[in-house]
Parts: structure tokens; sequence; C-alpha cells
């Protein structure tokens, strides 16, 4: 209630009669539009008092709610204006995306990602290196993600591809979930690119249990052993994959 009359006002029976009428999932989509819109707001503001010291764009948060809705058009609009405005400047805004808050506007692919490092390292979510992405890096992976989603032709992800490799070369060594972020979408779009049509993805998803190698990235890794679920096989496959672990059966 305390949240309703803050979005809505102290007005006891308005606050009421919106909580009545609406369902469950839509006040539940009513609240995390409201959170958006205060998010945006605080971007503007960030950007008006620090926008000379550093870029910042005021949309991603809109861009990752859109894409949450599945507007995959308006998030592509959105996160290609920022990658263009945020490539070839420096970008020290970051999305702290281990918070709860966030994470229920990330899709499958980012979610299993952090349950992995999570797997790994629980202590990860407290260290920045390791729990936030950078605003130019969010919007590289949006942008590619809805021209995954909207069939893009090849010959776009390609350019989009020369994108994520300048993002890659401009990210700090220590940006651990940066680099992690980007591996993953480059190896869905390098992926999608392989296959002789646009749009169809096929995946073997008979290796289980497998081992998954992260060393790679850090030296405080060490292989863990994942019995995945038949009902989540593919999905994991799927993301192991495009963080370039190791199968054994």
């Amino acid at each position: 209630m305390a949240i309703v009359a803050t979005i809505l006002g102290h007005d006891f029976s308005q606050c009421c009669s919106v909580l009545f009428e609406l369902s469950t999932s839509e006040l539940v989509e009513f609240l995390q539009n409201s959170a958006v819109e205060h998010l945006i707001t605080y971007r503007q503001l960030e950007a008006r008092h620090f926008g000379s010291v550093f870029t910042i764009v005021t949309t991603d948060f809109e861009a990752m709610y859109a894409y949450k809705r599945g507007d995959y058009q308006r998030c592509l609009q959105l996160s290609t204006q920022n990658v263009h405005t945020l490539l070839d400047e420096v970008s020290l805004t970051s999305i702290p995306i281990f918070l709860p808050e966030f994470i229920q506007l990330l899709d499958d692919d980012i979610v299993s990602m952090l349950a992995l490092m999570l797997m790994i390292n629980r202590e990860c979510r407290y260290d920045n290196y390791y729990s936030s992405i950078n605003q130019l890096n969010l919007s590289v992976y949006l942008m590619t993600q809805c021209q995954l989603k909207l069939c893009h032709s090849k010959k776009s992800l390609t350019q989009t591809l020369e994108y994520i490799k300048v993002s890659q070369r401009r990210c700090s060594r220590k940006g651990f979930l940066n680099h992690l972020t980007l591996k993953l979408i480059e190896r869905k779009a390098t992926e999608r690119l392989r296959l002789k049509t646009d749009c169809t993805v096929h995946i073997n998803t008979s290796t289980v249990p497998c081992t998954v190698a992260l060393n790679q990235f850090s030296p405080s890794f060490r292989k863990i052993e994942l019995k995945i679920s038949t009902q989540n096989r593919q999905l994991a496959y799927k993301n192991l994959c495009a963080l370039h672990v190791d199968f054994t059966s």
C-alpha cells in the first residue's frame, strides 16, 4: 500500500480502488513500469549533473524494460542509439544487474549466466567487477539480442559483431561481467551467421552431465560438475557453449 501511495498520492480510497481493479499481473506490470520511470528520471538527473564529465545515456533502463515486455523493435531502436552514442566516448556508468530489482528485467541467457557465476563463486555478487555491466556493453547485448529475435540479415549481424569487438577492446581487464556478457552475445551472433538460414537454430543437447571450465577467465575459478535436468538442458547448453566452456561426457 505504501508503494502505491507513493505513486498515486496519499488518497486512501484511490489507492484501494486501484488495488481492487488490477489483477496481480497487472499490478506487477504497473509497479514495474513506475519503477522504470523513476530510474529514467534518475538517469536524466545523473546526465544533467555529470554529463559534462563523461557520457551518460538516459534510455538504458527504458531499453531493458522494452526487451522485458517483448517490444524488440523499440528496444533495438534505443539500444542502437545508445551504442552509437557510447562507442567512441568514455562510458563510466554501470548497472548492478545482480540486484533482484534488475534481474527481473533481464532475459534467460543473462540470468542463467549469472547463476553459473554464483555456483562457481558465491561472493562474486559483492564485487563490482563481477556484478555490474556498463551502459555500452549492455546496449550492445540488447541490440544484438533484438536483431536475433527480429531475424535481421547476416549483413546487419556482421556489422554488429564489429561493434562487439570494439567493445571488447575497450573493456577493462578487471571487468569480468562485461567480458563475459560480450563473449556470450558474440558467440550467439557468430552461431547465427554460420547457419544457412537466418532464423533456424540447431542445438545438440545430448551431452549431460557436463564439465564447466571457466579457468580461462579467472585463476580463482575451478571446474565444477553440473547435472542438467532434461527441462533446462537446452538453455544451459546454449549458455555454456556461449561461454566457450569445455564439455566432457
